[in-house]
């Protein structure tokens, strides 16, 4: 059978937690899945990388699902009420939830997790997401009372799988806790830990124990590490992989003709962005942010890096810009204009300007990216070199805030506050990562956490958006849809718009 190239899909209008349930799926078995990127850890509280929220969503859990759709689906939580003055969240957990310890899962534990996590000293980068609970307490065995200290329609979302998860209460009492978690998982997702090989390989194996009824359908999931995408093409075509996503065009039309493949596209809450930290001389002038930004063609950029397989975005990921985009002709800094730019640099006192763009090994988009920027800025007067890193270095620079000036690639949660205030807000409520200290931004990003009236919402992140655009502390340039190309016999994967890999829950193989 010749690989095929669907459309993107329909979703299902009501979702099922980690994709559509297959009511007549095979049970057992291994699925290898190919994967370019490695997470630098297994740590869900501390390790910030996207490539690491792609696998450990199998084995940690949050209190709600962050759907494809934008809703916050009961997860570990069977339900919720609010207080009238929306101060006070009520949540029921579910009944028959167990560790991968085996142990079974309290309101002590759901308690203790969050608890954790939004304490700062701590050093969770999820703490900033969490300012506004004032405390958290388990009311019995199967309830936990949230209070806030202002509203937060945001909050059950905020509750997701992004960072912590709920662990056995006291885990952070041994020394040697967060090492742990690249050894034995304990949370209570489908798959549990059985491997974790840094540079070769990661494996996950059924928990017998899961609190769903059927799930999850595989016995297995194998993770390999490849290094490049000929390794994985080729690993695709001679079935060693099952299952993997492709992100270069070129990559893709290898295999349009591979026998037995089939190809799916989906819609992303990815972005591919280019940040300007303002504690690298001289971004820390808003004239020269703004110069780079009107030098920058972002088509033909996502051209270069992913052919026809994405969209330009203004300040919003695609698959929320009707919700809660500001329109594209109400920002600035979006078209090209270099003598514009060349007049900024000039008052900004720079005529010949030397930047060093670091981007990330294993994000192959990032390559052709590079030297497609390099040529449209150079028509600005600005010479740029370039730096691949490794993603644990660029961590810990992101962690540190010396992002400097650098390519990136992260999803978020389908909600505008959690889109930006942990990225954008002054510290200390956020971690401002990229320096940019606006007090305006901040104060609007404030008043968007504590306001529950959805249109309000909608114009107060408008006006942040417009200046975020206006002052350039990142460039969102493009989203590229999700491509998966699995094997004929892979069934039922659907990819979470995030870029996790929820559907690993959900997929199985037909014999």
């Amino acid at each position: 059978m010749a690989l095929t190239l669907a459309s993107l899909p329909a979703r299902a209008a009501t979702a099922d937690l980690y994709g559509p349930k297959a009511a007549d799926a095979v049970k057992g078995g291994t699925l290898t899945f190919g994967s370019l990127v490695e997470p630098p850890g297994l740590d869900p509280y501390h390790q910030a990388a996207d490539g690491r929220i792609r696998f450990t969503v199998l084995m940690y859990q949050g209190l709600f699902y962050e759907s494809e759709t934008g809703e916050a689906m009961p997860l570990l939580a069977s339900g919720y009420e609010v207080s009238p003055d929306g101060l006070v969240y009520t949540i029921k957990l579910r009944e028959g939830v167990k560790f991968h310890t085996g142990q079974p899962m309290t309101a002590k534990d759901v308690a203790y997790s969050y608890n954790y996590l939004r304490d700062p000293k701590n050093g969770s980068p999820g703490a900033g997401d969490l300012t506004l609970i004032s405390s958290i307490d388990a009311v019995d065995d199967g309830t936990v009372r949230i209070t806030l200290s202002k509203p937060n329609g945001a909050l059950p979302m905020t509750l997701g799988n992004k960072y912590g998860g709920v662990v056995p209460a006291g885990y952070f009492d041994a020394a040697d806790a967060k090492q742990a978690f690249n050894t034995k998982s304990v949370g209570t997702g489908p798959y549990k830990l059985a491997e974790f090989k840094p540079n070769s390989h990661l494996a996950l194996v059924k928990n017998d124990a899961y609190w769903e009824e059927g799930a999850p359908y595989l016995d297995r999931i194998n993770i390999l590490f490849i290094p490049n995408s000929a390794s994985l093409i080729v690993a695709l075509r001679n079935k060693r992989v099952d299952l993997a996503l492709l992100t270069r065009p070129q990559d893709i039309q290898q295999v349009v003709k591979a026998p037995g493949l089939v190809m799916e596209r989906w819609p992303s809450l990815n972005q591919k962005a280019l940040d300007l930290g303002s504690e690298l001389s001289p971004l820390g002038d808003p004239r020269v942010r703004q110069a780079i930004a009107l030098s920058i063609d972002k088509d033909e950029i996502m051209r270069a890096s992913v052919g026809g397989y994405g969209k330009v975005i203004g300040t919003m990921v695609p698959a929320m810009q009707d919700a809660w985009g500001a329109p594209l002709d109400q920002l600035a800094n979006q078209k090209v204009d270099i003598e514009k730019a060349k007049k900024l640099l000039a008052e900004a006192g720079h005529s010949n300007l030397n930047l060093t763009l670091t981007t990330i090994n294993g994000y192959d988009w990032m390559d052709p990216a590079a030297v497609t920027m390099k040529q449209q800025l150079a028509r600005a007067g600005i010479n740029l070199n370039i730096q691949r890193v490794d993603l644990g270095v660029w961590i810990k620079n992101f962690q540190s805030k010396q992002m400097g000036f650098t390519f990136n690639d992260w999803a978020t949660q389908p909600d505008p506050h959690l889109l930006f205030y942990r990225h954008f807000h002054k510290a200390p409520e956020g971690a401002d990562f990229r320096n940019w200290n606006n007090a305006e931004a901040s104060a609007l990003l404030d008043q968007g956490l504590g306001e529950t009236d959805q249109a309000k919402r909608k114009t107060i992140y408008v006006d942040f958006q417009k200046i975020l655009a206006d002052s350039v502390p990142t460039v969102m340039l493009f989203s590229a849809d999700h491509v998966s190309v699995r094997n004929e016999n892979v069934m039922n994967y659907q990819q979470h718009p995030t870029g996790w890999f929820f559907g690993l829950a959900r997929a199985y193989i037909k014999k």
